[in-house]
C-alpha cells in the first residue's frame, strides 16, 4: 500500500502471484474500515460507508472504478437506497441525525428526538420508520415533509427493524428479545413474538437475555431473527415457535442475515464467521472465516457473488459459482473458475512437508529447530520436500525396497480375494475361534427353523478384532483360573448341544404329529443337569489336586535352591561421630517407647532418674536427672584425668621450690 505506482509495476512483473491477482473493482476499499455495504437495485453501482473520516463511496460496476465519493459530517450508523440508483439515498448518522441525498450530493438534514439504531422505508406511503433508543418508532413521511404520529410500543429500546416486501407488515426487534409486528395501515400491533425464550435450547448455553440484533423477511411468510447471543431463528409468521433454530456456536451478536433462494439457503453472519445452511434441514453448506472481523454482508442480486465490510480497508469480495453464475459485469469469472477446475495449480503448501518433533528426531534433524529450514507451524514444522526426501534416503537407505515390497504382497492378496475362500482360523486363541464357529453353525441351523434372525458373530464384529490378532489376548491354558473354569465351559457346550438335540427331536415329533406325555423333557433335562453337575464337580476337584501337587513341587524346588545358595556376611558403615550400639538396646528403646506415659515414668523411678514428691499447696514436684550420652561420659572422663594430671604437676612444682629453698638456706 505504501509502495509508488512504479514500484508496483516493476514488483509485477517479478513476483507470479501478484500477476495472479484479480482486481474486479478498482481500489475497492475504505481509509480505515467499512461499516455498510449495499447494492442498488439496477446492480450497477455498489455504495459503502466508513471511517475515517465518516464518508461514503460509490462504485460504478459498468466501469470498475469509484463513481464518487462524499465525506459525512458524523459517523453513518446505517443508510438505504431508495431509488433504482445512487440519486436519491437516507443517511442515519450517530449524532440523531437524518441526511438526505440526491445525486448531486447533500440535499437536507434534519433530527430525531432519540438516538437511532435502524430504519425501514414504506414504498406505498413514503414513510420512514426509525427506532433507536426509545420506546417509540418515529414516523417521517417524506410526501409531506414532516413527522407524524409515531407508534408506542412495548419495548424500551429496539435494535433493528424490517418491511415486508410483499405485505409491508412493520416487524422491530426489542432488547428484551422480542419481535412485535405492526400494521402500517391500522397503526395497530398485529402480532408478537418472544425470540429469547425460543432461542434456549437443550445444546445452546446463554449467558443473560438475548436482545434482537438482526431481522430479515423472506417472502409473504417467513422471517429470520437473529440474537445478540449467536442464534438464528427462522418463523412461520402463521407460528409463534420457530421452524429451526441454528446456534453459530461463538456467543456472538448475529449482524447480517441474508436469503439464497435459488438453493434454499439462509446466509448468516456474525463479527467472525459467515455460515450459509439449509433453511429446511438446518444442515451447513458452507463456512468462511476472514481475517478481520465482519461487519455487514451484502449478497449480489441473482449470483454467486458476495461482498463484506470488515474492520479493515479492504473489503472482500467472494465468489462462490454454486450459488449462482457471475454478475454481468465480470462474467470472466465463470471461465477462470472452470480452468481452475480443470488445471489444479499447486498450492504454497505443496512443495513443503509437515512434521513433527518426532520426525525430526527420527531423521536426525532436531539440530535444524529454530533455524530457517523450518518453519514453526501448529504442533510442528514445514520443512522442503527434497530436503525431507534427502534425510529419509540417508536414514533409511531400503526404504524404497521396502515399499516396492508391500505394494507387491497388496497387489498379490488383491488377487487372492478374488479366489475362492476357505474358512481359516485365525494366528491367535484357534481353539476359541473354532468353538465360535462351531456354535455359530448350530445356532444358524435353529434360527434358519424358527426363522429368526441371525445374530452377529464375534470373529466378524470389530470390536473383539484384536482378541484374534493381537498375540497379548492369547489364552492361558496352564494358568489356574483357565483351568478351573475349563470344566464349568466344556460341560456348558455339551449342555448347549444336547439341547438343541432335544429341540430337533420335539420339532421332528410335531411334524409327524405325535404327543407326548407331559412333564417327559423336563424330567430327562433335570436327569441330565444333575448327571452334568456331578460331572463337573469331579473334574474340578482333579484340577485342584494337580495344582497342589504343582505347587508341593514348587516349594520343594524353592527349598533346594535356599539350600543351595550360599549366604554372605552384609557389611553396614556407621556415620561419623556415631558408636555401634547392640541390637538389644535399639529393641530396648523401641518397646520403652510403646510403652504409655506412666509406665515411662514409674520406670524411671525405680532407676532413680526421677523423683516425684508433694508439695505443701497440694500439687506433686518432679525431679528429672538427665541421662549422659557415650559421648558426654567420655568428654567428663576425659576432664576428670586431665584434672588429676594437672594436680599432679603443680604438686610435682611444689615440691621441686621447696627443696631449692631449702638448699639455699644451707648454703
Amino acid at each position: 500500500q505504501w509502495l509508488s505506482d512504479r514500484k508496483k509495476r516493476a514488483l509485477q512483473k517479478k513476483d507470479v502471484d501478484i500477476r495472479r491477482r484479480i482486481e474486479l473493482i478498482q481500489d475497492f476499499e475504505m481509509p480505515t474500515v467499512s461499516t455498510k455495504i449495499k447494492v442498488s437495485r439496477d446492480g450497477q453501482y455498489i455504495m459503502a460507508v466508513g471511517t475515517y473520516k465518516p464518508r461514503i463511496r460509490c462504485f460504478d460496476t459498468y466501469q470498475l472504478s469509484q463513481k464518487f465519493e462524499r465525506c459525512l459530517d458524523s459517523e453513518v450508523v446505517t443508510f438505504e437506497i431508495l431509488s433504482d440508483d445512487y440519486s436519491k439515498i437516507v443517511f442515519l448518522e450517530c449524532g440523531r441525525f437524518v441526511e438526505f441525498h440526491s445525486q448531486h450530493g447533500h440535499y437536507y438534514k434534519t433530527r430525531i428526538p432519540k438516538f437511532g439504531r435502524d430504519f425501514s422505508y414504506h414504498y406505498p406511503s413514503c414513510d420512514l420508520y426509525f427506532v433507536g433508543a426509545s420506546s417509540e418508532v418515529y414516523r417521517l413521511n417524506l410526501e409531506q415533509g414532516r413527522f407524524l404520529n409515531s407508534l408506542q410500543t412495548d419495548a424500551s429500546e429496539s435494535n433493528v427493524c424490517d418491511i415486508n416486501p410483499v405485505h409491508f407488515l412493520f416487524a422491530m426487534g426489542t432488547v428484551e428479545g422480542k419481535v412485535e409486528c405492526w400494521d402500517p395501515r391500522t397503526r395497530n400491533r398485529v402480532g408478537l413474538l418472544d425470540c429469547a425464550l425460543s432461542s434456549v435450547t437443550a445444546d445452546t448455553e446463554i449467558e443473560g437475555l438475548p436482545s434482537i440484533s438482526a431481522l430479515k423477511f423472506d417472502g409473504a411468510l417467513n422471517m429470520a431473527v437473529g440474537t445478540s447471543t449467536g442464534q438464528v431463528l427462522l418463523y412461520d409468521l402463521r407460528s409463534s415457535n420457530p421452524l429451526i433454530v441454528k446456534d453459530h456456536h461463538y456467543g456472538l451478536p448475529i449482524k447480517s442475515i441474508q436469503f439464497q433462494r435459488q438453493l434454499d439457503l439462509i446466509i448468516s453472519a456474525d463479527s467472525r464467521i459467515i455460515k450459509m445452511w439449509n433453511k429446511d434441514t438446518g444442515k451447513i453448506f458452507t463456512s468462511m472465516e476472514p481475517d478481520h472481523d465482519i461487519n455487514d454482508v451484502c449478497l449480489y442480486p441473482n449470483s454467486g457473488m458476495l461482498m463484506t465490510a470488515n474492520e479493515a480497508p479492504k473489503m472482500n469480495i467472494y465468489y462462490i459459482p454454486v450459488l449462482g453464475p457471475a454478475p454481468k459485469w465480470c462474467s470472466f469469472l465463470d471461465s477462470l473458475t472452470e480452468e481452475l477446475e480443470e488445471n489444479p495449480e499447486s498450492t504454497v503448501y505443496d512443495d513443503y512437508k509437515f512434521v513433527t518433533r518426532k520426525d525430526l528426531e527420527n531423521l536426525g534433524l532436531a539440530h535444524l529447530i529454530g533455524s530457517s529450514l523450518l518453519r514453526a507451524y501448529m504442533h510442528g514444522f514445514f520443512m522442503d520436500i527434497r530436503l525431507y526426501h534427502k534425510a529419509k534416503m540417508m536414514a533409511n537407505p531400503f526404504a524404497y525396497e521396502e515399499y516396492r515390497r508391500e505394494k507387491i504382497r497388496q497387489k498379490i492378496e488383491e488377487t487372492r480375494a478374488q479366489r475362492v475362500q476357505l474358512k481359516k482360523l485365525p494366528k491367535v486363541n484357534k481353539e476359541l475361534a473354532l468353538k465360535l464357529i462351531e456354535e455359530e453353525g448350530e445356532e444358524q441351523q435353529v434360527t434358519r427353523k424358527r426363522k429368526q434372525k441371525n445374530l452377529p458373530s464375534l470373529l466378524k464384529d470389530d470390536r473383539f478384532k484384536i482378541m484374534f490378532e493381537n498375540p497379548d489376548f492369547q489364552v492361558d491354558e496352564q494358568s489356574e483360573e483357565f483351568r478351573l473354569l475349563n470344566p464349568l465351559v466344556s460341560k456348558i457346550s455339551e449342555k448347549r448341544k444336547r439341547k438343541l438335540k432335544i429341540l430337533e427331536e420335539l420339532e421332528a415329533q410335531e411334524q409327524e404329529e405325535e404327543e407326548e406325555p407331559e412333564g417327559k423333557a423336563s424330567d430327562a433335562e433335570s436327569s441330565e443337569s444333575s448327571d452334568d453337575e456331578k460331572g463337573w464337580v469331579e473334574e474340578v476337584r482333579k484340577q485342584r489336586k494337580l495344582l497342589r501337587q504343582e505347587e508341593k513341587v514348587k516349594r520343594q524346588e524353592r527349598f533346594k535352591e535356599d539350600q543351595q545358595t550360599l549366604l554372605k556376611p552384609q557389611f553396614f558403615e556407621i556415620k561419623e561421630g556415631e558408636e555401634f550400639r547392640s541390637f538389644k538396646v535399639s529393641a530396648k528403646k523401641q518397646k520403652l517407647m510403646k510403652k504409655t506415659l506412666g509406665d515411662r515414668l514409674k520406670l524411671e523411678e525405680k532407676l532413680g532418674t526421677l523423683n516425684v514428691s508433694d508439695t505443701t499447696v497440694g500439687s506433686k514436684q518432679a525431679t528429672f536427672k538427665l541421662k549422659k550420652s557415650e559421648q558426654q561420659k567420655k568428654q567428663q572422663e576425659a576432664e576428670k584425668q586431665h584434672r588429676q594430671e594437672r594436680r599432679t604437676l603443680r604438686r610435682s612444682a611444689s615440691h621441686l621450690k621447696s627443696r631449692r629453698g631449702r638448699g639455699r638456706l644451707f648454703h
